[in-house]
């Protein structure tokens, strides 16, 4: 068996803290040894060498009620940053995040129709060139794409992102050619479930499912055991093409009677008579509304979705399940009615303990998530990470 390396030791170190750093947020030298069990000594160590790359800075901390000098505490610099990318059938949206949380610029790019994906990687491309003031003196990570499909995990390709139209299409590479930086892409629906994991709902627990629903229909991402349920080629998750019902109404990759096919956005828009708007407005309206057109829908979409919620849950057996997009204002609706229709469906020991709940990180929260995707080599080992992003900007 072979004996780890110093250098592999240090990285796994500096790995250990910036991970508690990004999930945490500021925490004291005393807090750091704690928690990953290493003496004051070697996380001064550590913690310098962070200092060094440019990745974290201390400050004093607060010293009053409390006896002898307390250590300093570290925190992440927000200059650290990552470029997170989020395309839908309405508009694209482009996040610029600091490492430490912050959400420092949000721009929507609406549309008139949907653009192909050669038109997408120009308009990001041409957004981000017109950031460069922005981004002058902020250390660049690299970009995360979040895409409402499947996306082959291994190159960024989007195999199938049906309400966007694209089929095959390659996104990572030619986006990163575009903007010298390195580009992750993965599916929007799991990049949410990891963002609630770490810093929404589901932060401090190991088994949680993420169900989104939005413009580009209903997706879904599963975290097991802490980590997130990619199956062989990335694609797993997809709970929206689970099948609830004998309708022949099909969903956007042509299969009939599924969760996607039955509980939809636009349906709820057409009933309310609204057109394009904004989550809040959406959500004020479908809440105000008490007209039996309008209960009729809600009632049989959220008898619909508790049957696929509740197959989720004889599947996977979640502590949590966060509700994303238009789900939770549906489900706020009747929050009765879905939990019958689980009940009915569910097995009563898998069901036990299980919680239902709004996600916690708002309309950012794919940003979030594709931004983590961008940090992800960064926070893996950060002493290379942080030497190949100086070496681009020098």
């Amino acid at each position: 068996m072979p004996t780890a390396t110093t250098e592999g030791v240090r990285r796994n170190n500096l790995a250990a803290i910036m991970g508690i750093l990004y999930r945490e947020g500021p925490t004291s030298r005393a807090g750091l040894g704690k928690l990953t069990g290493r003496n004051r000594s070697t996380i001064a160590s550590l913690v310098a060498d962070l200092v060094e790359l440019g990745l974290v800075w201390e400050q004093e901390p607060d010293s009053s009620g409390q006896i002898g000098r307390p250590s300093p505490v570290v925190v992440l610099r927000p200059e650290v940053t990552a470029i997170a990318v989020n395309p839908e059938v309405d508009a694209l949206t482009i996040g610029l995040v600091g490492l430490d949380g912050s959400m420092r610029r949000v721009i929507r790019h609406e549309y008139q129709r949907i653009p192909t994906a050669a038109e997408t990687l120009s308009i990001t491309g041409a957004i981000i060139s017109g950031m460069s003031v922005e981004l002058a003196g902020l250390s660049v990570v690299g970009v995360g794409v979040a895409v409402p499909g499947q996306v082959r995990a291994a190159d960024g390709v989007v195999r199938n992102a049906p309400h966007l139209g694209w089929h095959d299409e390659p996104f990572g590479e030619p986006l990163a050619a575009l903007t010298g930086l390195p580009v992750a892409v993965s599916n929007d629906a799991a990049l949410g479930a990891l963002a609630e994991h770490e810093f929404g709902v589901g932060r401090g627990l190991d088994n949680l499912i993420y169900v989104n629903g939005g413009a580009s229909g209903i997706g879904g991402g599963v975290i097991v055991a802490g980590h997130l349920l990619g199956g062989a080629s990335g694609y797993a998750g997809e709970l929206g093409h689970v099948r609830v019902s004998s309708s022949p109404v099909r969903d956007s990759a042509g299969i009939g009677g599924t969760l996607e096919a039955e509980v939809t956005r636009a349906e709820l828009l057409d009933v309310l008579g609204l057109d394009r708007t904004d989550p809040a407005r959406f959500e004020a309206a479908l809440l105000a509304d008490r007209s039996p057109g309008v209960a009729a829908v809600v009632d049989r979409q959220l008898r619909q979705l508790g049957t696929a919620l509740a197959a989720s849950i004889n599947l996977f057996n979640p502590e949590l399940i966060a509700l994303g997009g238009f789900l939770a204002p549906l489900r706020a609706c009747h929050p009765e009615l879905l939990d019958q229709v689980i009940a009915a469906s569910a097995l009563a020991p898998s069901l036990e303990g299980v919680r239902i709940a709004p996600a916690a990180l708002g309309p950012n929260l794919l940003l979030v998530g594709a931004a983590g995707l961008a940090f992800r080599p960064l926070l893996d080992d950060p002493a290379t990470c942080a030497r190949r992003v100086a070496a681009a900007a020098g």
